[in-house]
């Protein structure tokens, strides 16, 4: 195992399944694009071990509480993990992370998403360090998110051949 993953089993964390999607679902794109030094990583959610999309589904602040929101973007770090992991074959070739940008299926007046999406950014700083897992980022309340889930996050990073 790569020291990521090493950090990850110390943490008592498991990446998930590949995601399990509706047979009549189909994706055209990768969830993960490498061009060059750099993976794209496309819009992911929350899943379970399994690959399931993982509840509760609805909106932070309507009926999901801003720390349930917060273990959302956490799940979504580690589906953003399994996707690179797979991609890359060893998480350690993450030289840095770069941009990140969350979005919050939230109610109406709700302003703490960056406290949710912080649920992300916390983990991949506790993952990666300071330098490494240091990253921009935006995070936005959005009026819906596909299979009305709460929290989905896109990102940047810069890898090793």
């Amino acid at each position: 195992m790569s020291g990521i993953e090493n950090r990850l089993a110390a943490m008592g964390l498991a990446l998930p399944a590949p995601l399990a999607l509706p047979a009549h679902v189909v994706l055209p794109f990768p969830f993960v694009n490498i061009r060059g030094d750099t993976a794209y990583i496309s819009g992911h959610g929350p899943q379970n071990d399994d690959g399931s999309v993982s509840a509760p589904f609805g909106r932070v602040g309507e009926t999901i509480s801003l720390e349930e929101g917060r273990l959302l973007a956490r799940k979504t770090a580690l589906s953003i993990l399994a996707s690179l992991k797979r991609e890359l074959g060893d998480l350690d070739r993450v030289r840095e992370w770069r941009r990140v940008f969350g979005m919050v299926n939230c109610a109406p007046g709700f302003t703490q998403t960056p406290a949710v999406i912080n649920g992300f950014s916390e983990l991949i700083l506790e993952l990666y360090g300071p330098e490494r897992g240091r990253h921009a980022r935006s995070a936005i309340g959005v009026a819906a998110l596909p299979f009305n889930i709460a929290v989905e996050i896109e990102a940047e990073a810069a890898i090793s051949a």
